[in-house]
């Protein structure tokens, strides 16, 4: 394999498990340095048996850890040159009068906060740095319409989406891309509900019936993608939103909504 991140830094926030872990991997399978940083010392697994990643422990929704990781990025690889803002949580199903604002302001603090935050700090890095770079945002098809997601859940991806085109905007004339990718259904942790009643139930074969493949997404296929646009091979797509979900939004599919009080399962 071509190695086409060689000699460059990547921060990857949420690298703990998931979307996170493979991409961390991947990055490191094709030459870069990889900072993985997850608030769970889930992260030193991430790590393990790879020479080319090193585990931080840190929350992505705090501006001061999130200024110290992109510090220690620097000061361990001398760059950054892609930072991944891939942390965020899933708020559980809970409908619009079920969810407090309480719920809300913590789960906007990981999920849109987060992304900012890792803009803000990283940017000031790549800029420092005198060089390129391109950041990445994990966003999900549940911020481009209803359907895919809680309330709040739904709302803070569309806020990422948002991000990255105003992010774009603003760092016109930097060499600095910013994109999102909005995954479909993929088994993580985030989604470990989802498949573990599917499979109590029978129904694992259901998993991922409404996109026209017909099944769920794998954490290495989200991750492809978040090499593909932090790659020179992407040296063109900035502030763009890339949907990797089998083909689900380009669609409406139909499921009958729930009624007020009713749960999702």
């Amino acid at each position: 394999m071509t190695a086409r991140f060689e000699t460059r830094s990547v921060l990857i926030t949420g690298a703990g498990s998931g979307i996170g872990r493979a991409a961390a991997r991947l990055f490191a399978s094709e030459g870069a340095r990889v900072l993985a940083v997850d608030v769970s010392d889930s992260v030193e697994e991430t790590a393990s048996g790879h020479d080319r990643i090193v585990a931080l422990r840190g929350d992505a929704g705090s501006e001061t850890d999130v200024s110290a990781m992109i510090a220690a990025a620097v000061k361990r690889h001398g760059s950054l040159d892609v930072v991944c803002a891939n942390a965020g949580v899933s708020g559980g199903f809970a409908g619009l009068f079920e969810q407090t604002a309480e719920e809300w302001e913590a789960l906007l603090r990981v999920n849109l906060i987060g992304p900012f935050l890792a803009i803000k700090h990283g940017a000031k890095a790549m800029l420092e740095g005198g060089g390129p770079g391109a950041i990445i945002c994990t966003a999900s098809v549940a911020g481009l319409r209803a359907g895919a997601g809680g309330p709040a859940y739904s709302a803070s991806k569309a806020g990422v989406i948002n991000l990255v085109q105003t992010a774009a905007q603003q760092l016109t004339g930097s060499g600095i891309r910013v994109n999102a990718v909005c995954p479909g259904l993929v088994e993580t942790g985030m989604t470990q509900q989802i498949y573990e009643l599917a499979r109590a139930k029978g129904r694992e074969a259901l998993i991922g019936q409404l996109n026209p493949l017909r099944r769920g997404g794998e954490p290495i296929e989200i991750a492809r993608a978040i090499a593909f646009l932090a790659s020179d091979e992407a040296s063109y797509v900035n502030g763009h939103a890339l949907v990797v979900d089998a083909g689900l939004s380009t669609s409406h599919p139909f499921a009958k909504p729930r009624g007020i009080g009713e749960t999702t399962f």
